[in-house]
């Protein structure tokens, strides 16, 4: 499953029951058969189903997963003949238990059902999605929702066959797992009947079913039928990701050695989907905004997003459907491995996107959950649904692939390629633990990857790796120490120990590692005079701690670290002002002598940085000098790309003007006159401004807009609705307003059913990322909370919701959200709560501990 791109706090499910009952393992499923006939007017569907199992052991009951079903009819058919059986529910559990008078004797059974369910409106199991007039019918069933659509035995082990055939509406198609084996009238008046072909074996998390009047364009790749699907209006859109997904697939083949194992590969976009794509077996669905774009006018960053959620998601097919986690505290096996391999097709595809960057800065996303003190390892015990949802997080995801990078750099490429093959075909069709993982990487390349993925998966957070250099006598030592990094000024020690790759790199020249498997060591230095930089690559996942000077000499030599290094480089030292170990200004000192760095993802860095240094740090008393530096260091760069430019720029460039002019226009009035006139000859003319630049023009013209700028932004909505990239640059433009009158507009607008329920959160947590609406949006929550909670059953909604409350910093209003959270629990959120009021008490910690550092410098600063 692909996290929604708004949405990096939390990626978890709402209104899962408190408690969750793991299967005895009694009963075994080996073939499911299949029948749904849903109703899109009255939102409902009836099923029929059938279940071939084995019986290990005798019993005369079954119990099984059932959620919001009614039961008409359970037979059980064994060698002891067909019985009828008693149905018992446990809505807590979400299980039912059927009972026969007779012992089921061990051996094959078959389990027959008839039963009705609803299609929901919380994009969970089998929901409704409503768009262009019509409805339509989707699953959505990880982690723990098949069983709101058909009863089954849902927990990942129990893998098995299904046949599926739906009864729809003549008018309508409908897309699963398998291919179409026919297409039938009836049995009903006005219905036809589609049946599809057996499935591989695989979980019941990854069945999946569409309906409605989807249209698709079909192309192949290495012998695989490729089929990219949406609504008939949204069609044109389609062409992008069918290109991407045909280079994708034969790279993954040739990569992995395994060919796709799935006969044929649908990738479907639904007006409403819960995450922002899901790796169904054969039948990938995606929100429509995360495949559907025109690369003609899509922004650089929408075409590498689509092209990543697409690989991400094709790579799962290897990754979590071909060998599939035995319990969900091993997720990390599935989305880590997706998002660390998701990066490999495409920098083949398109080299002058250099994603290789974007890797970096996930594992800075990453390591920045890490500095937390309330953050998790990787493999947690989990039982309940709440518990199994709150791990689909940035440590499943991106830190799970930091790690493997580590990993791959220090074993070689080519030796880590072999123990992933061999650890697929070992386990295919199969489940598979994290140590089976690292046991056939230990085996496959005789390295202790062993010890060194125990430390990185199973103990939280990450250390920081302490370097000083000694020189004495012409002969130069290194001396590298480990502890446990917290973000936090003050923070107690923390005595656990990692098995680390430490690669350094003096220099241009070769890295040299060396693995620190104990607090400290010292080694011999590659020479005196020269600060080694202990990260080549930055391949490695740990914040690395210089000494003041030696950030100094890094960024004055610079140019000898690769872009990724320097992006690196940028992390460390960040992490060190946040934990009090170095002032800002040395920080500042080194963000202001890579100004003129040429790479979009170290202009990238800068802005989110620097904005927030000018958001939590800068006194109002201060905001003009700061604003003088900011122009001083970035405004000539923005001046020498210049604005607006052409969509046929190449990459680097346009991404770096839209960084800089976000950057600098909130401080300089003359900018903002001119961004406001490319916003009218945007409106006039979208042709008028690249796809790149068009969102920051859009944002910053906002945050000085008016009411007569904000209607025009609000009409643009409903006159773009088959265009989804173009919509959603309004929508999320619609929280720059600050004017306390439109803030109460876009509040309103967040609950109103125009708003999709999959987009509502995000336009709340836009609000709460400004100053201006924060205060505001906060008492619109909490006045609302039943309202929210009701609406926002979905996979980011309350989530992200709660998390976007780390954007305040004060010990008042970190107070008040712990209390409000007391008086109205979110259990789906727990962490994500946790972390959110660290965020605030670290960002407290970092004013009182940085503020005089911080004058100084501005005041010496020129």
């Amino acid at each position: 499953m692909q996290k929604c791109p708004a949405l990096i706090v939390a990626l978890l499910l709402l209104a899962s029951p408190a408690w969750a009952q793991r299967l005895s393992g009694t009963a075994v499923p080996e073939h499911y058969t299949l029948w749904f006939a849903p109703d899109l007017t009255s939102a409902t569907f009836r099923g029929r189903e059938s279940i071939r199992l084995q019986m290990r052991a005798p019993s005369r009951a079954i119990t099984l997963h059932a959620a919001e079903i009614e039961f008409d009819e359970v037979t059980v058919e064994s060698v002891g003949g067909l019985q009828t059986a008693q149905v018992t529910l446990d809505s807590t559990a979400e299980t039912v238990t059927f009972t026969t008078a007779q012992e089921i004797p061990t051996g094959l059974a078959t389990i027959h059902i008839r039963y009705r369910g609803l299609l929901n409106d919380k994009l969970r199991g089998f929901y409704l999605s409503k768009a262009n007039g019509r409805s339509y019918a989707v699953t959505q069933l990880e982690a723990t929702d098949a069983r709101r659509a058909f009863p089954s035995f849902d927990e990942p082990v129990y893998k098995a066959t299904f046949d599926v055939s739906l009864m729809i509406d003549s008018a309508d198609t409908a897309i699963s797992n398998g291919t179409q084996l026919s297409d039938t009238p009836g049995p009903e008046p006005g219905k036809h009947t589609l049946t599809f072909a057996t499935t591989a074996k695989m979980s019941s998390y990854l069945v999946a079913m569409v309906v409605g009047d989807f249209v698709c364009r079909s192309g192949s790749a290495s012998g695989t039928p490729i089929r990219v699907c949406s609504t008939p209006d949204k069609l044109p859109l389609t062409t992008y990701a069918l290109d991407a997904a045909q280079q994708q697939l034969a790279f993954f083949n040739d990569y992995f050695g395994i060919t796709y194992p799935f006969g044929k590969l649908d990738i479907i976009a639904v007006p409403d989907f819960a995450a922002g794509a899901m790796e169904n077996v054969g039948a990938i669905i995606f929100r429509e905004r995360s495949l559907l774009i025109d690369p003609a006018s899509a922004s650089v960053n929408a075409q590498r997003g689509v092209a990543s959620i697409i690989s991400h998601e094709i790579a799962h097919q290897w990754f979590g459907n071909l060998v599939t986690m035995k319990w969900w505290n091993d997720i990390w096996l599935n989305e880590g491995f997706a998002t660390w391999i998701a990066s490999r097709p495409i920098a083949r595809w398109r080299p002058d996107w250099r994603v290789e960057l974007d890797d970096a800065a996930d594992t800075q996303s990453a390591l920045g959950i890490d500095a937390l003190r309330s953050t998790r390892a990787i493999r947690i015990d989990v039982s309940t649904p709440d518990q199994i949802n709150e791990v689909f997080d940035g440590i499943a995801y991106e830190k799970t692939a930091g790690v493997l990078r580590m990993i791959e750099a220090y074993v070689g490429v080519e030796a880590f390629r072999k123990g992933i093959a061999s650890y697929l075909n070992t386990y295919a069709f199969s489940n598979a633990a994290g140590e089976d993982f690292w046991g056939e990487m230990t085996r496959v390349t005789g390295r202790p990857i062993d010890r060194i993925m125990r430390g990185f998966v199973e103990q939280p957070g990450t250390p920081v790796v302490a370097v000083q250099t000694q020189c004495a006598a012409g002969r130069a030592e290194t001396t590298i120490a480990q502890r446990r990094f917290v973000g936090i000024p003050g923070a107690p020690p923390d005595e656990r120990v990692w098995t680390i790759p430490v690669c350094f790199k003096a220099g241009s020249g070769r890295a040299n590692c060396e693995v620190l498997d104990q607090p400290q060591r010292t080694i011999p230095a590659q020479a005196c005079g020269t600060t080694a930089f202990a990260n080549a690559a930055s391949q490695g996942y740990y914040f690395t701690e210089y000494s003041p000077d030696a950030v100094r000499d890094l960024g004055r030599n610079a140019s000898r670290l690769a872009p990724i290094e320097r992006l690196g480089l940028l992390g460390d030292e960040w992490w060190m002002v946040r934990a009090g170990r170095h002032d800002i200004g040395v920080y500042l000192d080194l963000a202001g002598s890579l100004a003129r760095d040429e790479t979009a993802a170290i202009t990238d860095t800068l802005a989110t940085r620097l904005g927030f240094v000018g958001e939590y740090l800068v006194t109002p008393d201060q905001q003009s000098r700061w604003q003088t530096w900011i122009r001083s260091r970035f405004r000539p760069v923005l001046d020498t790309l210049g604005i607006p430019g052409t969509a046929r720029d190449p990459a680097e460039r346009q991404t770096r003007r839209a960084e800089l002019l976000g950057l600098v226009a909130s401080g300089d009035p003359v900018l903002q006159r001119r961004v406001r006139e490319l916003a009218e000859r945007y409106l006039a003319d979208p042709t008028s401004l690249s796809g790149t630049l068009a969102p920051v023009v859009l944002r910053v013209a906002a945050a000085s807009g008016d009411v007569a700028l904000y209607d025009r932004y609000f009409s643009k909505l409903a006159a773009l609705t088959a265009k989804p990239e173009d919509y959603y640059r309004f929508f999320n433009a619609l929280p720059a307003f600050g004017q306390p009158e439109l803030v109460q507009r876009t509040l309103t607008f967040a609950l109103s059913p125009d708003v999709r329920t999959q987009d509502t959160a995000s336009l709340l947590a836009g609000l709460m990322a400004r100053p201006a609406s924060r205060e505001a949006t906060w008492t619109f929550i909490k006045t609302q909370w039943p309202a929210l909670t009701q609406k926002l059953g979905t996979f980011q909604g309350i989530p992200t919701i709660v998390g976007s409350v780390g954007g305040f910093c004060s010990a008042e209003r970190a107070a008040d959200v712990r209390q409000f959270f007391e008086r109205n629990p979110a259990p789906s959120s727990q962490r994500t709560l946790r972390q959110a009021l660290e965020r605030i008490e670290n960002c407290t910690a970092l004013r009182e501990a940085q503020s005089t550092a911080f004058g100084a410098w501005l005041q010496s600063s020129r």
